[in-house]
């Protein structure tokens, strides 16, 4: 067979395996099909059919349909995390900054501290969950602020799919996650700092700065049809600028789209790319994640790892949310549902991780188990939630996505 011919079969493989799996299990109200396609890209790795069927495996997804797949993994994932730094709506939730910075700030730092604390726990007992070019401080903070993400993109799925979306509750979640995501995306770039390379990092963010406002100045006098084309532009350059700097290009992608405003778009032709990125492309990047799956200390230590990692997230999450609730007199089951719908990693958490693991900050054990912390966290979630008083006894149904719109 050519390479065009095995590239094809491993692109089938990529979107029918997992399709299947949701649609046969009916696994809507537990794992949407963006959850299921994570962990099909985990079961298509080598750590599952790598190690079932070696030659088959190597067969596949030779280094040139590898290769070939990451193209399209790196381009689909810049162009998501582009568009989540357009739709964070600062200025919503600067309105709200007093209740919304108390509820992000314990949710966030609660679960840190206690990521933190695994953390160091694994470093004692092994060290092969650290990278080569990772300091301590760098890992256990990389950990840590693993435990605490929660990825914007999947809240709002399951948001909509709870017919929360639009309400009080939705709003206020979303507010609190869009703290949180700007928390993140600071810390990791404080993470990726090199002191080698302090002096490109330094131009980066100065001339990132002169070169936001000069764009934020020309789009207002484009016309939307041609926004779109010099927002794909400036997404490129900052990416590459922010990788050749030592961060990372995921780094400069979300920078990018921070500094626009969603409003120069028209919102239906946004959500319509945002699906079909998530539809048409994110499968490719969920595959070449679980590419990069696996546990030569053992299963059973990476297992055990990603469910101190889970533990950490879990109860952090609740007890920062509870804490901040009892501050702010919440009425009472307020904070769980919101502590539990704040749990939802996902695509986020990949992104995050993957980072780390470029930059080999962690090990590919240690990638392996923040993986596993972040699909069953986020599929936690809704079975939670769903009986709660809070929460609709039937929700809108929903495209097998979920269509992402707020």
């Amino acid at each position: 067979m050519s390479i065009t011919e095995i590239y094809l079969l491993a692109m089938m493989m990529i979107f029918a395996v997992p399709y299947l799996v949701w649609r046969l299990l009916n696994s809507d109200n537990v794992a949407p099909l963006v959850v299921v396609q994570i962990v099909g890209g985990v079961l298509l790795g080598p750590a599952v059919l790598g190690a079932a069927y070696p030659e088959y495996h190597a067969f596949v997804f030779s280094p040139q349909v590898t290769l070939a797949l990451n193209g399209i993994a790196w381009w689909a994932v810049m162009v998501f995390v582009w568009i989540a730094g357009v739709e964070l709506d600062l200025r919503q939730a600067w309105r709200h900054r007093g209740e919304s910075l108390v509820v992000a700030g314990m949710a966030l730092v609660t679960p840190l501290l206690l990521g933190v604390g695994v953390a160091l726990v694994l470093l004692g007992w092994q060290s092969d969950w650290i990278g080569p070019r990772a300091r301590t401080w760098q890992f256990v903070t990389g950990v840590g602020m693993g435990c605490a993400v929660t990825a914007l993109p999947i809240l709002v799925l399951f948001l909509e799919k709870l017919g929360i979306l639009r309400t009080a509750l939705g709003q206020r979640l979303l507010r609190y996650a869009s703290f949180d995501d700007l928390a993140i995306w600071g810390v990791l770039a404080l993470i990726l700092l090199d002191w080698e390379r302090i002096g490109r990092q330094g131009l980066f963010l100065c001339g990132f700065g002169i070169a936001a406002w000069l764009v934020r100045r020309a789009m207002v006098r484009l016309r939307e049809g041609d926004r779109w084309y010099a927002s794909l532009t400036w997404l490129l350059a900052c990416a590459f600028l922010s990788d050749w700097a030592g961060l990372h290009y995921m780094v400069g992608a979300f920078l990018a789209g921070v500094v626009l405003d969603a409003g120069w778009f028209d919102r239906t032709r946004m959500d319509a790319l945002r699906e079909q990125v998530l539809f048409a492309f994110m499968p490719v990047f969920f595959l070449s994640t679980g590419l990069k799956t696996t546990w030569t200390v053992g299963a059973e230590t990476v297992f055990v790892a990603a469910g101190l990692l889970m533990l950490a997230s879990v109860a952090g999450k609740l007890l920062g949310v509870g804490l901040a609730g009892r501050m702010l007199g919440w009425p009472r089951g307020d904070a769980r549902v919101i502590g539990w719908l704040l749990q939802t990693k996902g695509l986020i958490e990949l992104i995050f991780a993957n980072i780390l693991l470029d930059k080999q900050i962690i090990s590919n054990q240690m990638f392996t188990a923040m993986l596993l912390m972040a699909i069953g966290s986020t599929m936690l979630a809704l079975p939670m939630v769903r009986n709660s008083h809070l929460v609709p006894a039937r929700a809108p149904a929903a495209m097998p996505g979920g269509p992402l719109r707020e």
